[in-house]
């Protein structure tokens, strides 16, 4: 848009895209504040004011007028399954945001209207019980009256899952069909299937139930992807580590994300892991794709990492809290195999891990390989999640060269926690700061899409204020962080788990041109605000990759969803929630300041003479 005060000239240092007239947070500390920014060539050229970028402003520049709005760097998801959400977003109704069950079924009859024979309805993560005013789940009887018809699977968490008679029979599911390890069929009085699967405590009987539901084929799952990144990029995200995750099979699985990659289609940078699948080849999986891959291969926007989140299965603890903790077997001898094979061969990994007991475990064998000098050896690793991590293993973890990543699991789970730990450990839930304090790197993250929602702006609020999507205070103030803090660790931090922290995370000449214009000043507004921020404008390599409101159109132009049934295409992703409002306390508040701000114009129109020298405001005694 033509701007006064910037006039195109011809110039050798020409930007292709400028920002100005902004409230710039650059996360440098050496120069945190800016008014402006110039981006050429997909790097920052120029960070500074207008006068900074006036030569930067060329026949073909893009300049865009912030309006005096907050820039912050383009956020970096620490732990999302994007490959895997990309491949089946469209085919999903979303309940992330949606604040009643009331609101939620009747989306679900809707689609189901118009769902084809043979597609199923489904409702895979996002939500929780807990955000819901009925503070509850649906019922078997609620989903076979809204679809009576058309298959229904409902996933909560990893916790259980809500099929209605037609996903029952479309599943295989009968009165012969035997629990399998770790999951339970809920049956009635005569024996059949009533339409509930629980994670008991593993989550596998979720996963292998969703499997059986029709996938995208051809170029609707590149569609499907790329429309799952411009949802993400609607939140000012940038760039993402891929935790890999249950059924995705490389190279298979990743084949989508690659074609875009070399078509120039992504507008997310991606750093991605390698996940063995199978129980028992977990070995023989990863001495092959040593063979087939390396670290860091790749460009900017697709990249590998390392390997995990499991390394193998037998490790691996799952996070159902309405479940006790489950007690693994022996699993050290496969497991040193699997890290001394990756270490050896310079490869990095991540190790999901709920609980201390997993943890305490996993760093006795990496103590054992430190002994034999494989660790620190300069492979980045770390631990996900570690809910219940203690200071001991925190210091270890130092000590091996470690690094941890911390997902907001707990804004969807945390009233579970509590009901079953208390309130004292859920106040530790993960210990943040403890981490913080011994300079651990700490990654934020979501784990999103089939536990938490993909929304960053919502584990933002939760690292910062401590409270679920239910409202519960969980974490109090000494166990919670800044906001500056909290957008370090969804910038900076995740660049540092990729090796990239000299390219990535601020806003500094020579880094890439990954920003976003807030619909909302993250540093000033409510705290409970801070959950419906949104991106107006969302700049990946100097590309424009999302804008709406006064910037809607300068985006790309992406191909229709497909197919056209998809929940995509009437309800789109995330369903955004009127701010909470103003509460009474927060009115007076405002009226007060708004009470001295008039006084303090009257007493500058009356140093002027133009007002009398005494104030016009009624009195009332009952104020006196």
């Amino acid at each position: 848009m033509p701007v006064g005060g910037l006039l195109a000239h011809t110039t050798d240092n020409a930007a292709d895209l400028v920002v100005r007239n902004a409230k710039i947070h650059t996360g440098d500390p050496a120069h945190p504040q800016a008014g402006a920014i110039a981006i050429r060539d997909g790097v920052i050229a120029v960070v500074g004011d207008d006068n900074d970028v006036a030569s930067c402003v060329g026949p073909d520049t893009k300049v865009v007028d912030a309006l005096g709005r907050r820039v912050v760097p383009g956020l970096n998801d620490a732990h999302l399954h994007v490959i895997r959400g990309g491949l089946n977003y469209v085919l999903e109704l979303r309940w992330d945001g949606v604040p009643t069950l009331r609101q939620g079924l009747e989306m679900l009859r809707e689609q189901a209207a118009r769902t084809p024979k043979g597609q199923w309805v489904r409702v895979v993560g996002g939500w929780s019980a807990e955000q819901f005013a009925e503070r509850r789940l649906p019922t078997v009887a609620e989903l076979n009256a809204a679809a009576p018809d058309t298959p229904v699977f409902v996933l909560h968490l990893y916790q259980a899952a809500v099929l209605n008679r037609a996903a029952l029979k479309a599943a295989g599911f009968t009165r012969t069909t035997p629990d399998p390890k770790g999951g339970q069929i809920v049956r009635g009085r005569d024996g059949e299937p009533t339409g509930m699967l629980l994670a008991a405590p593993s989550a596998l009987i979720l996963y292998s139930t969703l499997a059986k539901a029709p996938v995208l084929e051809g170029e609707d799952k590149k569609t499907s992807t790329r429309h799952f990144l411009r949802e993400l990029n609607r939140f000012g995200l940038t760039s993402a580590i891929d935790a890999a995750g249950g059924f995705q099979n490389f190279p298979d699985n990743y084949g989508t994300v690659m074609e875009l990659a070399k078509a120039g289609q992504l507008s997310l940078r991606i750093a991605y892991h390698l996940f063995p699948q199978t129980a028992g080849q977990e070995i023989d999986d990863l001495a092959r794709w040593i063979g087939m891959v390396r670290p860091e291969d790749g460009d900017a926007w697709l990249r590998l990492n390392g390997a995990g989140e499991n390394l193998t299965w037998a490790a691996a603890d799952f996070e159902n809290f309405a479940q006790p903790r489950p007690e693994l077997g022996s699993y050290e001898a496969q497991f040193e195999k699997a890290v001394r094979l990756l270490m050896e061969n310079g490869w990095g990994f991540r190790l999901h891990a709920t609980y201390d007991e997993t943890i305490r475990r996993d760093l006795a064998v990496f103590e054992k390989l430190a002994a034999e000098g494989l660790f620190p050896a300069g492979n980045r690793w770390l631990f996900d999640h570690a809910e219940t991590v203690s200071a001991d293993s925190l210091d270890r973890i130092a000590a091996l060269g470690g690094a941890l990543s911390v997902q907001n699991r707990l804004s969807f789970q945390g009233e579970a926690f509590v009901r079953r730990y208390g309130p004292g450990a859920a106040a530790d839930a993960p210990p943040i700061r403890a981490m913080l304090d011994r300079g651990l790197t700490v990654g934020g993250g979501t784990d999103a899409t089939r536990v938490s929602t993909y929304n960053p702006w919502i584990a933002l609020h939760w690292l910062i204020t401590g409270r679920t999507v239910g409202d519960l205070a969980v974490r109090p103030p000494h166990n919670r962080v800044d906001r500056q803090t909290a957008l370090a660790m969804f910038t900076r931090a995740g660049a540092t788990l990729t090796g990239e922290e000299d390219v990535k995370g601020v806003l500094r000449p020579g880094f890439f041109g990954d920003l976003a214009i807030l619909s909302e000043d993250y540093f000033t507004v409510p705290e409970p605000d801070i959950a419906h921020i949104e991106s107006l404008l969302t700049v990946v390599g100097g590309r424009i990759v999302y804008a709406t409101g006064e910037y809607e159109g300068l985006d790309e132009e992406l191909p229709p969803v497909s197919p056209a049934w998809s929940p995509v295409a009437h309800f789109g992703g995330y369903q955004a929630t009127p701010r909470a409002g103003l509460t009474g306390a927060r009115q007076a508040e405002l009226l007060g300041q708004a009470v001295a701000e008039s006084e303090q114009h009257r007493l500058w129109r009356a140093r002027r003479g133009l007002a009398p020298e005494t104030s016009g405001m009624f009195s009332d005694p009952c104020f006196l």
